[in-house]
């Protein structure tokens, strides 16, 4: 299986999107979207924008 975004709605009826690995874990969940097409924006900007993004660790150590 490869890599890929699930647009799905959840209990209170919004769309969210997960974003799981090729081996089925979810990496992560978006927040709730009143649209389905908002759903769609947000897949489409992170493919856009995000490929090289900053990675910032505010971890303590």
């Amino acid at each position: 299986m490869a890599y890929k975004f699930e647009i799905f709605k959840d209990k209170a009826g919004e769309f969210r999107v997960r974003f799981r690995a090729s081996n089925g874990e979810v990496m992560f969940s978006s927040e709730g979207y009143a649209s389905k097409s908002s759903a769609k924006n947000m897949i489409e900007s992170i493919k856009k924008n995000a490929p090289d993004a900053e990675v910032v660790d505010d971890s303590a150590g």
